[in-house]
Order: C-alpha cells, then sequence, then structure tokens
C-alpha cells in the first residue's frame, strides 16, 4: 500500500525488513473504540509487513506523552513511534512542545514534506498542523495531526516508503543500525 513517491522507486529483488512501530495516540476525548485515527494507523502498520511494537492512547499532556514516548525508546523493543494528534493550535495541543525537548534530531524536512502532501488534501488548512519528527535514543518518531485524512497522508505518501527497505534511493531502515553511532 506504499506510493511511489517522486524521484523514488521499490527494488523488489530486496527483502522487506519489518519494523518494530508503536503507535501514540494523543487526545483528551478519544478511547478504545473511538480512535479512529490509531486504529489507521495500526491497520496501515500491520499491512505494511511492519511488527506493531505497541499502541497506547494519553491525554494532552505533556509529562503523559514524554512518558510514554520515553518507555517505548527506552524499551529495545520499538525502532519507530508514529503519533497521532495534539499538533494543532489550541492551547491543549501539546504534541510538539512534550517531543521536541526529547529529540537527539530533528527531522526537518518531514514537516516540509508532509506540509506538501497535506496541502495536496486540505489547502492552505494544513497551516494549523504542526507536524515533526526526528530521532530519540536511536528511535524514529513520527507526529501526525489527529485527523484520519492526515494519518492517510503522513503514513501512506510520506513515513511508509521511508520506513521500507525496499525504497530506493534510500530509506530509513538502513540507517537505523547507525543511529546511536558517536
Amino acid at each position: 500500500m506504499n506510493a511511489l513517491t517522486p524521484g523514488g522507486r521499490y527494488d523488489e529483488a530486496v527483502a522487506v525488513t519489518p519494523v518494530r512501530v508503536a503507535v501514540l495516540t494523543i487526545s483528551d476525548t478519544r478511547d478504545a473504540a473511538s480512535d479512529t485515527s490509531g486504529h489507521l494507523l495500526a491497520d496501515r502498520v500491520a499491512g505494511a509487513g511492519h511488527e506493531l511494537a505497541g499502541r497506547a492512547i494519553v491525554r494532552d499532556e505533556v509529562e503523559a506523552i514524554r512518558a510514554q514516548v520515553k518507555a517505548w525508546t527506552t524499551s529495545g523493543q520499538v525502532d519507530a513511534i508514529v503519533t497521532t494528534g495534539g499538533t494543532g493550535l489550541t492551547g491543549r495541543d501539546v504534541t510538539p512542545e512534550a517531543v521536541r525537548p526529547l529529540l537527539d534530531k530533528e527531522i526537518d524536512g518531514f514537516s516540509m514534506v508532509f506540509h506538501l502532501v497535506s496541502y495536496q488534501s486540505v489547502g492552505l488548512s494544513t497551516l494549523q498542523s504542526r507536524a515533526l519528527a526526528g530521532i530519540i535514543d536511536g528511535v524514529f518518531i513520527f507526529c501526525l495531526p489527529g485527523s484520519n485524512g492526515a494519518v492517510k497522508d503522513g503514513w501512506d505518501k510520506v513515513i511508509s516508503a521511508q520506513l521500507d527497505s525496499r525504497h530506493r534511493p534510500c530509506n530509513m531502515v538502513e540507517l537505523m543500525p547507525r543511529l546511536l553511532e558517536k
């Protein structure tokens, strides 16, 4: 279900390397039954041949977000985290404030590319998102808005290709063994 990215291709001769992906929903209102964006992400992770390494819902609270993220990044059982929710502009949207101080490196281009693909779906409303990505403790983290459309855009058009070992000319999977080198 990966979209071929401009300038990229998939090398079918290369075996898919499963990635251990955790999905974190950040919301004051969603629970397991109403977490549609978390369900979408979990389904897409499994559909891409990856392992769903964890799934959780936390409130829009800085310490709750940080605690769950750090639990996963220090566990040794997670290669990537995809969050949904809390990237907007309201007072309760605190995902960037929670995650950014934890980053060892920020992936600046992610936000730009996400907004480029999101613009195709929602136009200028993409300005209301503060999507971001980076690396924490050798684990990739991608923070998406909480809408189903944003999850589809973010996973289908950006993240899935970079977490696919067959994507060429390069992908993030091949970088994973080197993320902690000094």
